[in-house]
């Protein structure tokens, strides 16, 4: 069975960080991009990071660029988002998914983990 689960979510103070993680499940991640989406209350969802198979490129969204870090140890099937500087505006549901800034429908997904930025 196909599964992405991300974890590491949870409450940080504006400037915290935090580190999620994506796991995969029943597939081989390496011949996978991976991004990271995340979406807040009452907004669209929006793309944040995007990491290639190989790790060789990433990408990231203005909004997160210089504070959040994406990686993956294939190894580990694992994709991780580090993020630092954290800030109310940050807050939402995060999800990894196999698929970068437009995700199509085939695209696998997790059920997403929550961060929140408050003091």
């Amino acid at each position: 069975q196909v599964q992405l689960v991300e974890s590491g979510g949870g409450l940080v103070q504006p400037g915290g960080s935090l580190r999620l993680s994506c796991v995969a499940s029943g597939f081989t991640m390496d011949y996978y991009v991976i991004g990271w989406f995340r979406q807040a209350p009452g907004k669209e969802r929006e793309g944040v990071s995007c990491i290639s198979n190989s790790a060789g490129t990433t990408g990231y969204a203005d909004s997160v660029k210089g504070r959040f870090t994406i990686s993956r140890d294939n190894a580990k099937n694992t994709v991780y988002l580090q993020m630092n500087s954290l800030k109310p505006e940050d807050t939402a549901v995060y999800y990894c998914a196999t698929a970068c800034w437009v995700p199509g429908p085939r695209a696998y997904w997790g059920q997403g983990t929550q961060v929140t930025v408050s003091s």
